[in-house]
């Protein structure tokens, strides 16, 4: 009886020098600081597109050109956001929770997607003017973009990223107002029922924008909030 007791004890001291030797192995390997750089790549990418979604609706000039451009930018995100999640199924060690990696590489580009999907309207709908409405959407898009840029640069620190996820959340709330009056006028003066679904898509797809920006910012304030 003494015996086993014994070895009981060493079998609990082996395991206990076991467990500590793995942590140490894992204290020596780096976290992968790469992420930072694919968003912070990615960003910048949404942003671009969201500028170029702006500035095509406010003219309207060259617009199937300029929609394909477009379409390169989204694309490139796509690309990035595969990229992400390559390196994710490859990465032992991440910089923050692996399940945050994923939902903020998957709400950027579903931001850009609407982005594109607000370009490819125009395209697929011929709409050749639209109401300022909609420019004023691609704007409150354009400054969200910008936000989490913003945020995106401060992941590593988290200096004054939650100031940028309010303001997110803010333009969110406005852009809501802004889609409310705008469907609201729309219905009260346009006359040509086609015209009408045509644009009310529009700033239907414009809105959800600006929710997934929202979305984005979300998963940014679970990332501080988990780290602090």
């Amino acid at each position: 009886m003494v015996l086993d007791r014994k070895n009981a004890v060493s079998a609990r001291q082996i395991g206990y020098t076991a467990t500590l030797e793995n942590t140490r192995m894992i204290q020596l390997i780096p976290k992968e600081v790469k992420f930072f750089e694919m968003f912070a790549e990615m960003s910048a990418n949404l942003v671009a597109g969201a500028r170029l979604l702006q500035d095509i609706l406010a003219d309207f000039r060259d617009t199937e050109a300029r929609v394909l451009d477009l379409k390169k930018i989204e694309h490139s995100g796509d690309e990035i956001t595969h990229s992400i999640m390559i390196k994710l199924n490859q990465t032992f060690i991440t910089p923050f929770d692996r399940e945050d990696i994923h939902r903020l590489a998957t709400s950027l580009d579903d931001v850009l997607d609407f982005v594109y999907a607000a370009g490819e309207r125009l395209s697929m709908y011929k709409i050749t003017a639209a109401p300022p409405a909609a420019a004023e959407l691609a704007g409150i898009v354009v400054r969200q973009s910008e936000q989490i840029a913003k945020a995106v640069s401060m992941l590593e620190k988290h200096d004054r990223l939650l100031d940028c996820c309010v303001e997110i959340n803010r333009l969110e709330n406005e852009a809501d107002t802004v889609a409310r009056k705008a469907i609201g006028h729309l219905f009260e003066h346009e006359k040509d029922p086609i015209a009408l679904i045509k644009i009310k898509e529009l700033y239907e797809v414009l809105e959800r924008a600006t929710d997934k920006a929202e979305d984005v910012a979300n998963v940014l304030e679970s990332v501080v909030l988990k780290s602090a």
